[in-house]
């Protein structure tokens, strides 16, 4: 028997499916809710909430929330918890952009995400990043040192790429596995992500098209791959193609997406 925040003691078994490790450590809780650090009247939403955990001291701090559920029974539970906006869906499925207008402000997106899709919905959200302040996940910890990750090191590469383009990215607390019921059999991270300017000359696309050949023969040198793509474009500018794709910088991938502009 399980007591959720959101109402009475409740039964509910964890589904394999949507990835549910639920957070019971009330201390590493309060650390979380202490790093995002809500306010009242801030546009706040919380990625599966599940049984309410972390729901119920981010309502006490800011008043009010939205929270994206997918699991229907946890969703029904987290109605009755008053100042609460349930979305019942998939995240992937979920325009933040449109959600960031219906607010009126942009948002604050916090989460334990499900870690089987947390690539996918980190690439989801990238498209909203200008709706957005800040965004406080909690992910597998594999996950956070690929989005950390400087050049050269073996963490490094197209998450990392893509990711810090956008953001000025950091590991805000280290989570253990008992933390968690079930206790996932990874060790977990919580990450601090705030979008950077947007540089209205740079393509997103085409940045992401570069970087994926780029690293699609991360063991070869980059003439081998990206030479040759760059080739067919018919680039004439100076890239240096005798290294290998994790030992080029964010900044270095960005230039080279400005100054082809559409590819």
């Amino acid at each position: 028997m399980t007591r959720g925040r959101a109402g009475d003691a409740v039964r509910h078994v964890a589904r394999r499916r949507f990835g549910q490790h639920f957070l019971v450590d009330q201390g590493v809780i309060a650390a979380i809710v202490r790093a995002i650090d809500p306010r009242p009247g801030q546009a706040l939403v919380e990625i599966g909430p599940g049984l309410g955990a972390m729901t119920q001291p981010l309502l006490d701090r800011c008043g009010s929330l939205t929270v994206i559920e997918i699991d229907r029974d946890l969703a029904r539970r987290l109605r009755v918890l008053p100042g609460l906006t349930v979305i019942e869906s998939d995240v992937l499925r979920v325009d933040f952009g449109a959600l960031a207008a219906a607010r009126g402000a942009r948002l604050r997106v916090v989460g334990n995400l499900p870690y089987n899709i947390s690539t996918p919905i980190l690439f989801h959200l990238l498209g909203a990043a200008a709706q957005v302040v800040d965004q406080h996940f909690m992910l597998q910890k594999e996950v956070v040192d690929r989005i950390v990750a400087r050049p050269g090191g073996k963490d490094y590469g197209r998450l990392t790429v893509m990711l810090q383009w956008r953001y000025t990215v950091d590991r805000a607390l280290e989570v253990p596995t008992a933390a968690f019921n079930p206790p996932p059999r990874v060790k977990s991270s919580l990450v601090r992500m705030v979008p950077r300017q947007p540089r209205p000359d740079v393509d997103p696309a085409c940045l992401g098209e570069i970087v994926t050949v780029a690293f699609s023969q991360r063991r070869k040198l980059l003439r081998h791959a990206l030479g040759r793509w760059l080739e067919q474009r018919g680039y004439s500018g100076r890239f240096e193609l005798q290294r290998r794709a994790e030992e080029v910088s964010v900044d270095e991938y960005v230039a080279l997406a400005r100054s082809l502009g559409v590819c």
